[in-house]
């Protein structure tokens, strides 16, 4: 039996689609012979275990338990989609071929993959990598089937980034609690995270900047000329860098009016050089979820919900694919290129 493991029931339907598996079932769609079945998770169906899993001494939040470093990761279903775990480490158990077709992107190999690993599954793997959900998308994806190998790396790369946040996560979410309760704190626990605490201290950094922010006063010289044909525009002064300060800008107002009475008194302008470019620019890229939420809020004022949910009314009604990752969006420009004129 060949499985194909999709990350979400609407991308499996899509699949399923294509491959004539429109026999439903528990959790899957299947061929008429069974041949093959398409089943799904809703992202990720398992999750990192919690400190006091691994030890009942790490269920206390005390410095004398820091760093809590796991010796062996381990893994469980979430509460909220067991039934569907079940199902799909049942189907990877019976298959002698799993195609894996969730999203294109580190994330969706690590949610195929650690299901299979908690499967003990050691047959033949094999990669769908879907840049779109529309129908010529998929077959194109499904002639051109990776081999495991070719994306296995994306797996160990997603587990890095897992771990990686679980350890600063818990470890440092304690510390600094502990830390804090210590100086007299009192409120909930604080949340460190690799992400959220470097993005936290450019929020906070920068409010800091804002608030210490003292105007300068600083000059420049704009000077209007006109040709013999009586041809006008405008030339700005090249200020010396030994008259500017760390941040570019001319400070002293005696500088800009010795300038000034010297052009006036000269009175005649010469043209040195001209540099003539030609220069092509190509079309804007299409938008990644980040870059198209920042232009909805500035166009429309959507806040982040509102936003998440007309993307989805949109991705389920036409199909749109947006991969919310730089490299996916380049992949996905690149393959417009045989629609140029």
């Amino acid at each position: 039996m060949k499985l194909f493991i999709c990350e979400k029931p609407s991308q499996a339907r899509d699949l399923a689609s294509v491959l004539g598996a429109t026999s439903k079932g528990d959790g899957l769609l299947a061929t008429n012979d069974k041949s093959i079945i398409v089943t799904w998770g809703f992202g990720h169906l398992v999750e990192q275990y919690q400190p006091e899993d691994y030890d009942e001494v790490w269920k206390r939040w005390a410095f004398e338990t820091l760093p809590i470093i796991p010796a062996q990761w381990k893994m469980a279903p979430k509460k909220e989609s067991k039934k569907q775990y079940n199902v799909v480490i049942g189907l990877i158990k019976k298959a002698s071929l799993v195609v894996i077709a969730t999203d294109a992107d580190r994330e969706g190999e690590m949610i195929a993959r650690e299901l299979l690993d908690l499967a003990g599954y050691r047959g033949q793997i094999q990669r769908c990598w879907l840049s779109a959900l529309d129908d010529a998308s998929i077959r194109k994806a499904l002639q051109t089937l990776k081999s495991g190998k070719e994306t296995e790396a994306l797996y160990y790369a997603g587990m890095g980034r897992s771990r990686s946040d679980w350890l600063i996560g818990m470890n440092f979410s304690r510390l600094f609690t502990l830390m804090a309760q210590a100086k007299g704190y009192s409120g909930k626990p604080l949340s460190v995270g690799r992400v959220q605490s470097p993005t936290l201290a450019l929020v906070v950094n920068r409010d800091r900047e804002i608030a210490n922010f003292v105007p300068k006063a600083h000059y420049s010289l704009a000077v209007q000329l006109a040709t013999a044909s009586d041809e006008t525009f405008v030339a700005g002064l090249s200020i010396p860098e030994q008259y500017l300060d760390e941040s570019g800008l001319c400070l002293d107002s005696r500088v800009i009016q010795q300038a000034e009475a010297q052009i006036k008194q000269v009175g005649i302008a010469k043209v040195i050089t001209v540099e003539t470019k030609r220069e092509k620019k190509a079309p804007p890229l299409l938008y990644a979820l980040s870059d198209l939420q920042g232009e909805c809020n500035r166009l429309f004022g959507f806040g982040l919900n509102k936003y998440l949910i007309l993307l989805n009314h949109f991705m389920r009604s036409i199909k749109l694919l947006l991969i919310p990752v730089p490299i996916a969006a380049i992949y996905l420009n690149l393959s417009l290129l045989k629609y140029r004129w």
